[in-house]
């Protein structure tokens, strides 16, 4: 069997994020996708202090290029640079912050259509390893058999 952690899906992409004086800082960020959790996407920012990694709903990202989608914790919406190029606004809270993020929206739909490729909408119950979430969620090992 496959490592299910291995993304099947993965682009680096530049991601722009304010900072708390509202300075634009360009943070190198990684796109990824994994056929063992087909709901999700993820977005790894590699700053210096280390990597953050969130987590997303496929379905909300992709709602999130075309008009404000996502409540709570996270946020997506189209808009438009001052360069008047197409991005796709991230907005993230936790209890330790917000983040205001902007990238690229040709760059997510190209991320996206790969993922799609990987395990097409609708195919994601198909791909899910119900055994190996049961064993996570049970603090359990399934190769132990």
């Amino acid at each position: 069997m496959s490592d299910i952690k291995h993304p099947a899906v993965q682009q680096d992409i530049k991601i722009s994020c304010l900072d708390p004086w509202g300075r634009t800082v360009e943070v190198p960020t990684t796109l990824g996708y994994r056929e063992s959790d087909p709901y999700a996407v993820s977005l790894t920012f590699h700053s210096g202090t280390g990597d953050v990694e969130w987590v997303v709903s496929r379905t909300l990202m992709l709602q999130g290029l075309a008009a404000p989608a996502g409540e709570g914790d996270v946020k997506i919406y189209p808009s438009i640079d001052e360069d008047a190029k197409a991005v796709a606004v991230f907005d993230f809270s936790s209890p330790d912050g917000r983040l205001i993020a902007t990238a690229d929206s040709r760059e997510v739909q190209m991320f996206l259509g790969k993922s799609f490729s990987a395990v097409p909408v609708g195919a994601e119950s198909q791909h899910m390893d119900l055994d190996a979430l049961i064993a996570d969620l049970l603090g359990t090992s399934s190769d132990a058999e």
